[in-house]
């Protein structure tokens, strides 16, 4: 994983600025095809650098994904007449063969991606439920995860369903390529919309150099390096240390929140990176993060909590499940599906699932407050939140149930209330009093970016934590997600 660190922290000094170079000299001599190339090899030369042989297998996705999406939209746009519907065109399909079904294809496409991913992602977990259930060893195959195979996948998927639903148009191979690889968002998201993010590929406007989106993508580039390399590895450190051994009242405290703050500045700031390499090629990712620890609500949290993703759960699963069209009942059940889904999406684990269930059940509760309770003060539904996503944040980390009930034990006082630990965990508490309000009340990177201009005082600012942030480099930790 060092390497794999390594690997993406050499593109701050050689590649990404090469790229670069290559990519926009390559457009001044109107050569558009090639320059396109050349971000499609950049970024697959990224992706094979951690690991070449999983190079076929994005390859391969790519390829399967791609025939099928132009299969679908030959299909489903084959008939001009615009009063056969859906369900008639089917019906056509079904008597000139499988190929020709667009429900057929999109099942195809999903079956692929589906297995595609659960043989990488969950095999080991289901052998080892398996062993227990019937009591016969069943060996493990200790597959290695391909990076960034969530994300790659979910993209994939949005692109077959929307194609399904008439929604893509015919873009050529090179274009999807480069948009299911562009190595910013490639290894840990955000996920991206083809509709967003295809058309940028081929505008004009985008072919040619433009200071002040290369000054807005290193200023957001800087912050986010900052965020991951000093703020989210130090409170990675107490977190390490607290959820191995944490479980008295206040050293489990320390430890979560120590987790929820890593995990917060940790994906931020790979995302501020990601955002920040794309503005120097002219392209803009979607935001991903608007705050969440301000929110009011579970619901308000996942409007601001990794929103590509949020985006995703609920057009291609909540919705298709049929979101709250029935009533608040089965509204509430899709949307406690949709969580456990997207819960089991992070990881192969029993703690993943429940922290799915406990998100889904907060949403479906706040449904039914929303309709039967007044409104709470601000101050208290804000500190109702941030509490339950802390405890659910418990279950996200911990590597088993049984570590996530000890810590929940001492938060509660269950383990006792010992305070002969507080001068050992001064430095962890300072920084949780330190960066919590930044959180809570400092602007985000999204209004920073809205906000900028360049001035002297903000070069001075960059240049001052990119210095700090690589004195810390001699202590990289992995990136969060990279995991998921």
């Amino acid at each position: 994983m060092k390497g794999l660190l390594f690997n993406t922290y050499v593109f701050i000094f050689a590649f990404w600025p090469i790229s670069v170079g290559v990519y926009f000299f390559l457009n001044r001599l109107r050569y558009v095809t090639a320059a396109k190339l050349s971000l499609v090899i950049a970024s697959l030369f990224f992706y094979s650098w951690w690991n070449i042989s999983y190079l076929p297998l994005i390859l391969g996705s790519i390829a399967f994904n791609y025939i099928v999406g132009r299969l679908l939209q030959v299909t489903v746009h084959g008939s001009d007449d615009i009063s056969v519907d859906q369900e008639q065109k089917d019906q056509r399909s079904k008597r000139k063969g499988l190929l020709h079904s667009p429900k057929a294809l999109l099942t195809i496409g999903l079956v692929g991606n589906i297995l595609l991913l659960g043989y990488y992602k969950y095999t080991d977990f289901f052998l080892i439920n398996l062993t227990e259930i019937s009591g016969h060893n069943f060996p493990l195959l200790k597959l290695i995860l391909p990076l960034g195979i969530s994300f790659f996948t979910f993209t994939q998927i949005a692109y077959l369903v929307d194609a399904y639903r008439g929604k893509t148009r015919e873009y050529n191979l090179m274009s999807y390529i480069l948009f299911v690889t562009f190595y910013p968002h490639l290894i840990a998201g955000p996920i991206l919309h083809h509709s967003e993010m295809m058309p940028q590929f081929d505008r004009l406007r985008n072919k040619h150099w433009n200071w002040n989106n290369a000054s807005k993508g290193v200023y957001i580039f800087c912050i986010g390096l900052f965020k991951k390399v000093v703020i989210a590895d130090t409170f990675a450190e107490f977190a390490n240390d607290g959820f191995a051994s944490a479980h008295q009242f206040v050293d489990t405290w320390v430890a979560t929140l120590s987790y929820t703050l890593q995990l917060y500045f940790d994906f931020s700031g790979y995302t501020d990176m990601a955002i920040g390499a794309a503005l120097l090629f002219n392209i803009v990712l979607p935001q991903n993060f608007n705050s969440p620890y301000k929110a009011l609500s579970i619901q308000d949290f996942w409007r601001r909590w990794h929103m590509t993703l949020s985006r995703f759960l609920r057009d291609y699963i909540y919705f298709p499940l049929g979101g709250s069209r029935r009533g608040e009942l089965i509204a509430m059940r899709n949307v406690i599906i949709t969580f456990i889904i997207g819960g089991f999406w992070h990881g192969a684990g029993w703690t993943f699932l429940v922290w799915g269930f406990m998100h889904g059940a907060g949403q479906a509760v706040h449904r039914m407050w929303m309709k039967v309770g007044k409104p709470l003060p601000k101050w208290f539904a804000w500190l109702i939140t941030f509490i339950f996503i802390n405890i659910a944040w418990v279950f996200f980390r911990a590597d088993t149930v049984t570590q996530a009930l000890r810590l929940l034990k001492g938060m509660i006082g269950l383990n006792g209330l010992d305070m002969s630990s507080l001068k050992t965990l001064a430095p962890a508490g300072l920084f949780i009093l330190i960066f919590l309000p930044i959180v809570m009340f400092a602007s985000n990177s999204s209004e920073r970016v809205e906000a900028f201009r360049p001035t002297w005082k903000k070069a001075i600012f960059m240049a001052v934590i990119f210095v700090i942030s690589l004195l810390y480099f001699n202590r990289i930790t992995e990136f969060l997600y990279f995991n998921f």
